[in-house]
């Protein structure tokens, strides 16, 4: 998808201190006292069923009476040892439709807050400076990993610890993936990002290629022939784009808008329109709709082709937007564009009825700025077209992540089955490199064989 301008588009719309109290942190770290009253919340279950529905298997229960006996660094090498991003997790994983939707508690109407208290281990440990864990004997193995992004951190990690000789590819400056690029900059302020790569690449044995980008700068045969093992860890580097958008003037990717925000060092500097439009239904489509409004756009309005309970995105990311006064209208399916003097100036919609079921009408919604955020697409291109099994237009892998091809594991958004959350990136690139261990272990392979 074309990204078009934003020139013409203001910025500056706030005054100084607005820009600092709207991207500050959304949700503030628990104090020490506040940990220990909701840990002290927590049943202990036997089999609990927050650990079932944690895509990583952190044993919550045990790290949580570890915060309860004033063990913070115990409870955050606990959760690390499941989920090397549990801080990130922390943050942006809904945990009210994982690990606190399986509370017992939950019943009563208040869950334990369980993302709260694993926030609060894990910056408790990562501001010791102090990595929990220490690398194994060298194997003299080598293992590529190509993306640094959650799935591609993780898989390093876990490698490196294992002994392993770690080289981490990424097209982009810095490290991290959607955690450093595509995530709501009030949601991780302060560099989070940045520190936890820092912290995931302390344990050493990781070296670290940045700006490098497969099918331009190497290719996935070399791969295979200088490594004894590969991990792709691509994201998805496309955008779905409407019928007709490419040349519109301020018709751009939602995905393109919350990296330019979070890149910035400067919020005033972001070009935002007074009447926004955002079209879609997911998490990217929320965090593009409140960072608009809390850039100053007067009016927002969220478009969804469907009802509210079929948005991706969860209640809770739903309410965030509402009380930021989004404005979110179902059943919205758009038609096309209306310009003024070369810009965008409206969208048309094709609106359905209750539920979808009622007769149709045409809508138009006035706009100077539209974010699209219709889903992103995976881009075989760097691969080569072909070289390796797609289903879904994703690459296809077996329990284990690995691919069609030998000695290539896959994990994250760019495999077929996913959910798209990072936390089971983190559990794709943990799996992934551990069944490349037992590999290499076990059976090492022909370099480059197919």
């Amino acid at each position: 998808m074309a990204t078009t301008t934003t020139e013409g588009v203001a910025a500056g719309r706030l005054a100084p201190e607005d820009y600092a109290r709207n991207f500050a942190d959304l949700t503030p770290p628990l104090t020490r006292h506040e940990a220990f009253v909701e840990a002290e919340r927590c049943y202990f279950c036997y089999d609990a069923p927050c650990v079932q529905a944690c895509p990583t298997s952190i044993d919550v229960p045990l790290f949580i009476r570890q915060i309860a006996k004033a063990n913070d660094l115990g409870a955050a090498e606990t959760i690390l040892s499941a989920n090397i991003l549990g801080g990130m997790c922390a943050r942006v994983c809904p945990t009210e439709e994982l690990c606190e939707e399986a509370c017992v508690r939950e019943a009563e109407g208040k869950p334990v807050r369980i993302g709260s208290l694993q926030r609060h281990a894990t910056d408790v440990m990562m501001k010791t400076g102090r990595q929990p864990f220490i690398r194994a004997p060298e194997t003299g193995k080598r293992v590529a990993v190509v993306g640094a992004g959650p799935a591609g951190l993780s898989c390093a990690h876990r490698l490196a610890m294992l002994g392993h000789a770690v080289t981490l590819f990424d097209a982009r400056p810095k490290l991290g993936g959607l955690n450093e690029y595509g995530i709501a900059a009030y949601k991780t302020p302060g560099d989070f990002a940045q520190s936890e790569v820092d912290f995931i690449l302390s344990i050493g044995g990781i070296e670290v290629k940045p700006g490098m980008r497969l099918g331009e700068d190497f290719d996935l045969a070399t791969l295979r022939q200088d490594y004894d093992a590969v991990f792709l860890g691509l994201g998805l580097g496309g955008f779905n784009a409407l019928p007709g958008m490419r040349d519109q003037a301020h018709v751009i990717d939602a995905v393109g808008f919350i990296a330019a925000l979070r890149q910035a060092k400067d919020k005033s500097t972001i070009p935002i329109g007074r009447r926004v439009v955002v079209i879609g239904g997911g998490m990217t489509a929320i965090d593009a709709a409140v960072q608009s409004r809390r850039l100053g756009a007067v009016a927002v309005t969220l478009a969804y082709r469907r009802g509210a309970e079929h948005m991706k995105a969860s209640r809770w990311e739903q309410d965030l937007a509402l009380t930021n006064g989004v404005s979110i209208r179902h059943w919205m399916t758009p038609q096309g564009f209306e310009t003024q003097d070369g810009r965008v100036s409206g969208v048309r919609f094709e609106h359905r009825g209750p539920n979808g079921a009622g007769p149709s009408e045409s809508v138009t919604v006035a706009a100077d700025l539209v974010l699209c955020a219709i889903g992103q697409t995976f881009l075989e291109a760097p691969i080569g077209p072909g070289t390796l099994e797609v289903a879904s237009g994703r690459l296809k892998v077996d329990a284990e992540r690995r691919t069609t091809l030998a000695n290539v594991w896959a994990g994250g958004d760019c495999v077929a089955g996913g959910d798209d959350l990072t936390v089971s990136a983190v559990e794709d690139g943990k799996q992934a490199a551990l069944a490349i261990d037992h590999m290499l272990r076990v059976s090492p392979p022909v370099a480059g064989a197919a």
